[in-house]
């Protein structure tokens, strides 16, 4: 009795396979009839058309956006870049409604405001067209860019197959001028500075809408700039950031972390500070790093460390007690400066090569340059110009500074004990204050 139950089963379970196969391949007809299609209330449903995992190399300016990644209630890089791939038909309008279908993700996420010549979107893509790439720009405003993409294996992640990032900074060279003389910090004092009182003639585009935060003038903004840097000033600037090359725990550079979490130890593969370069009447430095990954503000805070040490003729040797257990506060540099310059991806290379193209940048050295030159290097230059960020930045830095406790900002490089902070301490730190960018 039970033999001949179990053949009855094995008969069904047979059929119920050949019914499938059945369908399967008459489904696999009919899509490749182009009958694929299946009725809906809207009408009917476009052919489906096979998708390919690929990795798009492209670039933007991020002014005006919050930050890469896609958040439904605010604009945003890959928002956009989205909408545009649907529109040039890169995604099916079955998959427009949820980004999550093509399994699109990028390989940094940058910041509100912060740009990147070059970053790496992967995601399952429709790519029978081979103008699909000048079609997804018609519908991309022009600050970002799509370079082009190359098929890659289809477990293959932007986000988790990067080995590393190199990140540029740019920052104009009068930020080393030294800092004027600021109030000795007393809780009298302290409590005076806390207390804002709002500009009223503040002018268009400025951050400094508190009074007591000094607003340079033009004739002093002429002055500062014409301030060159001299080689022994650079060399400190550039062993200021060869310190940082290593493994370090960086949980002073970001913010929510702690010393004891392991998340914080971070790997500086290189530092490079450029010689210093004209433009328009400014000179600038191009600050080059390339580390493995990077934690919330941490390369602006770096940035912010050797600005401040500088100006305020701080030894060096204050950087590697940043890296203890210490709590300081350590300000962040404007956004403006900083872009991605591109990811590295070395080992994923290495393990296609000889079965899928390299992911590399440089087949598009020429347009990228371009690209940074007309949308980015030209978008930081004119907006400091015309609002001072940097000058902006400091000038609010110096009008809180007991507000703000820099006493770690001295001649002999220790930090004091007032200026740790301490379990339960609340910070008024300058990330809401001392930027024009209030929460990248």
């Amino acid at each position: 009795m039970g033999n001949k139950r179990n053949k009855v089963r094995g008969n069904i379970r047979g059929a119920e396979k050949y019914k499938g196969k059945s369908r399967n391949a008459e489904d696999a007809a009919k899509a490749e009839a182009g009958e694929g299609s299946q009725a809906t209330e809207e009408g009917e449903k476009e052919a489906r058309i096979p998708k390919r995992k690929v990795a798009v190399m492209m670039g933007y300016c991020g002014t005006g956006y919050q930050g890469m990644q896609v958040n439904p209630s605010a604009k945003t890089i890959e928002g956009d870049l989205f909408k545009a791939l649907v529109k040039a038909g890169a995604v099916s309008k079955d998959n427009a409604d949820d980004i999550k279908k093509v399994s699109m993700m990028r390989s940094a996420r940058t910041d509100k405001g912060v740009h990147a010549a070059g970053n790496v979107v992967s995601l399952k893509m429709i790519v029978e067209d081979n103008d699909i790439i000048e079609k997804i720009n018609k519908e991309l405003p022009e600050q970002i860019r799509l370079f082009g993409y190359v098929r890659t294996i289809n477990s293959f992640s932007a986000k988790t197959l990067c080995d590393s990032r190199v990140y540029e900074y740019l920052l104009p060279t009068y930020v080393f001028l030294p800092r004027p003389p600021v109030p000795e910090r007393t809780a009298g004092s302290e409590a005076a500075t806390a207390k804002t009182v709002l500009r009223e003639n503040a002018p268009e585009g400025s951050m400094a809408w508190d009074e007591n935060v000094h607003i340079s003038t033009p004739e002093e903004m002429v002055e500062k700039r014409k301030y060159r840097i001299d080689a022994t000033t650079l060399a400190k600037v550039r062993e200021g950031f060869a310190a940082y090359i290593g493994t370090k725990n960086f949980h002073n550079f970001t913010i929510g972390h702690d010393f004891k979490e392991k998340t914080c130890n971070r790997y500086i593969m290189k530092f490079d500070v450029s010689d210093p370069k004209m433009i328009e009447g400014t000179e600038w430095l191009s600050l080059k790093v390339h580390g493995q990954s990077f934690m919330l503000h941490q390369i602006r805070k770096m940035v912010g460390l050797v600005v401040m040490i500088i100006r305020t003729d701080t030894p060096m040797k204050l950087i590697p007690e940043t890296f203890k257990a210490n709590k300081i506060n350590i300000p962040k540099a404007p956004s403006l400066g900083l872009l991605l310059e591109r990811p590295v991806f070395t080992t994923y290379n290495r393990k296609v090569e000889g079965k899928n193209p390299a992911l590399d940048f440089e087949p598009y050295t020429t347009e990228m340059e371009a690209f940074k030159e007309k949308y980015i290097y030209e978008g930081i230059i004119k907006e400091e110009l015309t609002y001072n960020r940097f000058d902006e930045y400091l000038q609010i830095l110096d009008g809180h500074a007991e507000k703000y406790n820099f006493g770690y900002l001295n001649k002999d490089g220790v930090i004091p004990e007032d200026a740790i902070i301490k379990r339960g301490d609340t910070l008024r730190a300058t990330e809401s204050d001392a930027e024009s960018d209030a929460s990248a």
